[in-house]
């Protein structure tokens, strides 16, 4: 199959689709990518990168295909909305005449609104399959990262990504707790959903520290790594609650590894609170050091805020601490909350419960460490029968053949 991948976010960017990518390509595809220049998340282009130049790249074996957008800055929503909609007015009017040559199918899988619009008029140019791999609850997800609040603009937002999901051959939900809210968009769409759960690229898998290995960096004591992305949705004031209900548990280090649009207010937090001496922000590291840095925590930590939207969420960073096999606390509702707990991998406690979460990690450092161990062993079983990567990309590609009416 010649497959189009339409995204916002692309290799260097640290994104899931970059391996999707590269699954469907060793899968024998023909694999290109419609992307805009790097700049998540510093909110600048990375070095190297600018509208004029490295326009075409390859990335093992993926045509990548650049165009023009507006960097989206840090901490400043209104650099946020232009970068999104730079994507998708130079998507729509430049992909007809980059993406050049036949597609069977066309693939998104971050938003409707700014992927959407360019994929279905390409599908229209091209007379190709068009398959959306929602990852969010819509348009909910705008008003919980607080982009929109406006009812008027909410419901016109609404009835757009309705008729988008219309023009859509299949619809493929991370989530199962999706399926309600896609099929009240839209009506008359039920045949064309799917459950397609996410995966952990294959670098995350269990790492064995020696002594050679050292300490990367992190203070000595019990480790609590928070891993990712530093934004609204992730609810960095329960943490921070937490973090400064036990402040007198010197031996206990919240460590987080990664950025985002809320670190400054994170960090002037926890000065604020006092809490340098137990919290400490590392910054962002390779993808391929992270499961050295998870291997080097006691628990993994995963959380997102109090909202109606993330009841049928599941965060992408638990199939990665699944498949290191790292014990987990979770301060979560609904999907979430179940995964953790019908896993076995550790302990899943309300979402934005402050006290919770203190609680949760004093329990999991009371833990004797064979039972945090066998914690992680049941998490890396668990990804192995439901979230293994060839097991999904294979079920992925067999997913366009059929709606695509090809057969390998």
């Amino acid at each position: 199959m010649n497959i189009l991948i339409i995204t916002q976010y692309f290799w260097p960017e640290p994104f899931r689709i970059n391996d999707l990518a590269v699954g469907l390509r060793e899968q024998g595809n023909q694999v290109t990518v419609l992307t805009g220049i790097p700049n998540y998340p510093e909110g600048v282009f990375y070095p190297g990168y600018n509208v004029l130049n490295r326009r075409v790249e390859d990335y093992r074996g993926v045509r990548v295909l650049r165009i023009p957008i507006i960097p989206r800055g840090k901490g400043n929503v209104l650099r946020l909305i232009l970068n999104y909609l730079s994507f998708t007015i130079s998507a729509t009017v430049l992909s007809p005449f980059r993406c050049t040559g036949r597609f069977d199918v066309i693939f998104f899988n971050l938003s409707p609104l700014t992927e959407g619009i360019p994929a279905i008029l390409l599908k229209m140019i091209k007379k190709a399959t068009l398959l959306f791999w929602v990852q969010d609850i819509w348009p909910e997800s705008l008003t919980a990262t607080g982009l929109v609040k406006s009812k008027l603009l909410l419901k016109v937002v609404s009835k757009v990504i309705g008729s988008i999901y219309r023009q859509c051959d299949r619809i493929l939900v991370a989530s199962e707790g999706f399926i309600s809210n896609v099929t009240a968009l839209e009506e008359g769409i039920t045949e064309k959903i799917y459950y397609f759960p996410s995966w952990a690229e294959d670098i995350y898998c269990p790492f064995p520290i020696t002594k050679n290995d050292g300490r990367g960096g992190l203070p000595d004591g019990f480790i609590v790594m928070f891993a990712g992305n530093i934004g609204a949705a992730q609810g960095f004031d329960t943490i921070l609650g937490a973090a400064e209900r036990i402040k007198d548990r010197h031996d206990i280090h919240w460590v987080i590894l990664g950025d985002g649009r809320m670190r400054a207010w994170v960090e002037k937090q926890i000065e604020k609170r006092g809490l340098q001496a137990t919290v400490h922000l590392l910054g962002r590291h390779p993808v391929e050091k992270m499961p050295y840095y998870f291997a080097l925590a006691d628990v993994m930590l995963v959380t997102l805020r109090k909202q109606p939207i993330f009841l049928m969420t599941i965060p992408g960073k638990i199939q990665s601490y699944l498949a290191c096999g790292r014990p987990i606390i979770a301060s979560l509702n609904g999907e979430g909350n179940r995964l953790i707990e019908e896993s076995g991998a550790g302990i899943a406690c309300p979402s934005g419960d402050r006290n919770a979460l203190a609680d949760a990690v004093l329990t999991v450092n009371s833990f004797s460490k064979e039972q945090r161990e066998q914690m992680g062993i049941n998490g890396k079983e668990y990804y192995q029968a439901n979230f293994e990567r060839t097991m999904l990309i294979a079920k992925l590609n067999k997913f366009m053949q059929e709606v695509s009416g090809l057969k390998s």
